[in-house]
């Protein structure tokens, strides 16, 4: 838990939606983009033959995969799969699949092969998975079946079918898995198949999604041997209480992910109306908040539809809106290049007398670095500050190094009397 990640090798993940981009042969310039913005690791949507929804989530069968990411060529489809995967490592990328495993596609064959395998409903029915708000049910998922991985009466070979499926798509030359609904799932049986994974490959990650569960289900997904968790920063308004308090709990446990827009939300440049300055912003400190980064293929270019696990096709990519691609490259430049941006650390809030500005300094476990991050949280408005920077970092105003991507000073002024833009991000620097 807590594993240290090096900026030597920085874990800055870029989502390809593959329903946007169709058939896996022809995704090599959209890697070499998220290559040339910095990216490291390549997440991708399951890629497996879905059920009658068409949904990406909704998985019949899993060996077989979506017609959609597949070209005419002889080739076989797992031949398909290992071309697109070397492609990627071939650009130093490495490749995370979505690893769906708490339920399928009601029509999955798994539902004719082993219904032992499934939850069953009240009346004797493959259970649907179901969503509900205090004591009311708001969403009922008819194209799904769950699997009782808890408590069927064939669990051991139903896990052994995990861990098959697992060594499968090791042997595709996959590097990772970004594990669905992780909470949702057993954590011994985790530790099992994390463990399995371990054992052939100690660089073999597992990625938790765990968006809107209790710590202890994450310090549980922790201890059975998660890499990283995902952090719900993207909805922070820089002033309730519970995202640094949620940070502060997981930091110890695992690393964590920090997304200003992911495949499930709205696209930011609709949720802000094109505002650049807010967008920006809101990438930037997804950067420099936590360990890792993810971003989904798209906001580079403030892609405005949101994607469509069942309906989103090749047709829906859209023209450039806002071209984000270099401030991204820069903004990642920072994970590479100073360690205290890649780790889930120690953040201390400061009063900056306005309280229309955040401010806070995070300190790298090894008390070498510190950042001083301020942050106009007005997107349309400028602030005023007045500060000594020398007394806020308590150091020498000559080793105090502005990281900002934008509006960096060439010199830092003894007080530091500033009208900051609207939504800007301002980053000092110091290092013992």
């Amino acid at each position: 838990m807590g594993g240290k990640i090096s900026k030597k090798n920085p874990f800055v993940i870029y989502n390809i939606f593959p329903r946007l981009l169709g058939k896996m042969s022809i995704w090599g310039s959209h890697m070499q983009r998220a290559k040339d913005m910095g990216f490291t690791w390549i997440y991708i949507n399951p890629l497996s033959y879905p059920g009658f929804s068409g949904s990406l989530y909704s998985v019949k069968d899993y060996y077989k995969v979506n017609p959609l990411f597949l070209d005419d060529s002889s080739k076989s489809e797992d031949d398909q799969l290992k071309d697109m995967i070397k492609e990627a490592h071939s650009m130093g990328l490495n490749v995370m699949f979505d690893f769906v495993i708490n339920h399928t596609a009601i029509d999955s064959v798994l539902t004719e092969s082993h219904p032992d395998w499934y939850l069953r409903g009240p009346r004797g029915g493959i259970k649907r998975p179901e969503v509900w708000e205090g004591d009311k049910l708001v969403a009922t998922w008819g194209d799904l079946g769950e699997i009782d991985n808890k408590n069927s009466v064939d669990r051991d070979n139903l896990w052994q079918y995990w861990k098959d499926l697992l060594d499968y798509y090791l042997s595709l030359g996959v590097d990772g898995f970004r594990c669905d609904a992780a909470y949702q799932v057993l954590p011994e049986l985790w530790t099992k198949l994390i463990s399995h994974c371990k054992k052939k490959s100690k660089k073999i990650m597992f990625f938790a999604e765990t968006l809107g569960c209790e710590i202890e289900l994450v310090v549980a997904l922790a201890e059975a041997g998660f890499d990283f968790t995902f952090n719900s920063s993207k909805w922070w308004d820089f002033r309730e209480e519970w995202c640094l308090s949620q940070y502060r709990e997981n930091a110890p446990l695992a690393p964590s992910i920090a997304f200003a827009e992911s495949h499930d939300t709205l696209r930011l440049a609709k949720e802000l109306d094109n505002n650049e300055a807010a967008i920006k912003m809101r990438y930037l400190f997804s950067v420099i908040y936590s360990t890792s980064v993810m971003m989904p293929i798209g906001f580079e270019y403030g892609f405005r539809r949101k994607p469509d696990v069942v309906n989103t096709s090749p047709d829906n990519w859209e023209d450039i809106n806002i071209d984000l691609s270099s401030f991204i490259a820069k903004a990642n430049q920072l994970k590479y290049r100073y360690q205290v941006f890649n780790e889930d650390n120690d953040i201390t809030l400061v009063n900056l007398n306005n309280e229309n500005v955040f401010a806070m300094i995070k300190t790298s476990r090894d008390c070498k670095e510190k950042v001083l991050i301020i942050i106009n949280k007005s997107l349309g408005v400028h602030r005023h500050i007045n500060i000594k920077l020398s007394e806020i970092l308590a150091s020498d105003l000559s080793i105090i190094q502005d990281l900002s991507i934008e509006y960096a000073m060439d010199s830092i002024p003894t007080v530091l009397d500033y009208s900051l833009r609207p939504a800007q991000v301002m980053i000092f620097y110091v290092k013992n």
